[in-house]
């Protein structure tokens, strides 16, 4: 019997694998990727169902590194698991040797949270985006500038493995949802446009949707003739675009820098 095998053996070992199949069968349940992903899900609060890694020293030190206020916590939450275990349970092992699964909030709750007035920050809408990894990216942009949440339209879910895993577990720090575009939460919707005023002279008010379109078929028609004001981004003629989370960054720093909301992100 090899090393492996024998570990595999052991009690909180053969415990935290039968844990994780079990809950990667629930449809709710979210793959945390990598160990920023479990470090940002556990800070706001995420209901964290096991966490494996096959190199659990290298993960407390990133931890005493990156995030010592989960030290302890991690100490006992992760489990050690063969190198060739982790490499069963998840498809593509994380570079930091570390996944954890977790509970995905309820869609009442994100849904209350969308829907909630009066606004003091921002919902991102992204209609029908195309690409997991931008709205990952995009999710972790909300999250750093505290806005109310990130909705999108169309087939992608955003809670994805590939959007999550962009998204370095911040989907938790946040409102995430997909919704139908008749659907969207209320407010005025300020959409993203080639021919709309110039964003700098523009106030994107705290209750705006703000609405994104893909980098090749830009927002709906539908969505278009709904909006309260049509805005672009200063772009050098002869570019044909941003990238998505480049113009949702762009847009959101106009907000935080325009904006007296309490929510905007201050320094210390």
């Amino acid at each position: 019997m090899s090393d492996e095998q024998a570990a595999l053996r052991l009690p909180g070992v053969r415990s935290a694998v039968l844990s994780w199949h079990e809950h990667a069968a629930a449809a709710d349940t979210v793959l945390l990727d990598g160990f920023h992903a479990l470090k940002h899900a556990l800070r706001f609060g995420a209901d964290v169902h096991v966490a494996v890694s096959s190199d659990k020293d290298a993960v407390l030190r990133l931890a005493a590194d990156l995030a010592p206020d989960l030290a302890a916590d991690l100490a006992v939450r992760v489990t050690q698991v063969p190198a060739a275990a982790l490499r069963e349970l998840v498809a593509r092992v994380h570079p930091t040797g570390v996944a954890a699964l977790a509970a995905r909030p309820g869609r009442a709750g994100r849904t209350a949270v969308l829907g909630a007035r009066p606004r003091q920050a921002p919902v991102v809408v992204l209609d029908q985006p195309r690409n997991l990894g931008n709205v990952g990216a995009v999710v972790r942009l909300a999250a750093g500038f505290g806005v109310t949440g990130v909705v999108t339209t169309g087939d992608l879910d955003p809670w994805h493995p590939n959007a999550v895993r962009a998204g370095a577990g911040l989907h938790y720090a946040t409102a995430v949802d997909r919704t139908a575009r008749d659907d969207l939460p209320p407010g005025p919707l300020y959409v993203l446009d080639p021919e709309g005023a110039d964003i700098r002279t523009a106030e994107l008010p705290d209750d705006a949707l703000v609405v994104f379109g893909s980098e090749r078929h830009g927002v709906s028609d539908e969505l278009r003739a709904q909006a309260t004001a049509l805005v672009s981004l200063p772009m050098r003629p002869q570019v044909s675009s941003y990238n998505l989370a480049t113009s949702v960054g762009m847009t959101l720093y106009h907000w935080s820098a325009t904006s007296r909301s309490p929510l905007v992100p201050r320094r210390p």
